[in-house]
């Protein structure tokens, strides 16, 4: 498979080597060139034609959801990777909703590039093998393109945890997180269950995951009699 062109769209010149030092380090890719806002990133895309583009959010004159917004207007036909600090969940979601590759939060490690960059090169490949594509082929390049980290709401912002464990639903989880902001404290298992219409065993599921994820935490409830009770808050 051919080299993977890459530009880096960053205002700060720190992490703008960082990159290019963990970029480089990954064989396949290649870094063609640099932008310090969204309007010299525009001009350098039409200009150098990369396949992806690592690009910040927060830079001066033009961030990086009003040049994905341009980059999706114009039809350039290039992938994006975020690699930001932006947590709050509205710009998240502003940013997932434009298409992104991934979203790869500051500070992060060379591990977590080297992983995004390895699925992208598999994406691709596969992309370049495939022509009239049945259901199951845009299945799983559906798969291919899902975020290593997800995106989750916990009331005081957005905190994106590992990719979900297999069997797991990014809507059910997002069913959990919902009822226990609602509730306004701790609530079970069982009454999460009820809610949204699993069984217990699942919900309880659920609820372990996110306590895992140091999203929750649970408060055990010695009755009299039976076994203890788990309730889980945020």
């Amino acid at each position: 498979m051919d080299v993977i062109n890459v530009l880096l769209i960053e205002d700060d010149p720190m992490v703008r080597e960082v990159n290019r030092q963990f970029i480089e380090q990954i064989k396949g890719f290649s870094l063609i060139g640099y932008a310090s806002n969204g309007i010299e990133g525009i001009q350098k895309i039409r200009q150098l034609t990369p396949q992806l583009v690592f690009m910040d959010i927060f830079m001066p004159e033009q961030d990086g959801i009003i040049t994905l917004g341009k980059i999706r207007e114009e039809h350039l036909p290039v992938d994006v990777i975020a690699v930001t600090a932006a947590n709050d969940m509205p710009t998240v979601q502003r940013i997932l909703h434009l298409g992104v590759y991934d979203y790869i939060m500051k500070p992060f490690t060379f591990e977590r590039i080297e992983q995004t960059l390895k699925n992208y090169q598999n994406y691709r490949k596969k992309i370049s093998d495939m022509q009239d594509l049945t259901q199951h082929d845009v299945d799983h390049l559906m798969q291919q393109r899902l975020p290593v980290q997800v995106a989750v709401s916990t009331g005081k912002g957005a905190i994106l945890i590992e990719e979900l464990p297999k069997g797991f639903n990014r809507a059910t989880l997002d069913k959990v997180l919902a009822y226990i902001q609602e509730s306004g404290g701790a609530v079970s298992a069982e009454e999460v269950s009820t809610y949204i219409g699993t069984a217990r065993v699942t919900a309880r599921r659920y609820l372990d995951f996110l306590e895992k994820q140091n999203l929750l935490k649970v408060d055990i409830q010695y009755g009299s009699v039976g076994r203890p009770i788990h309730r889980y808050y945020i």
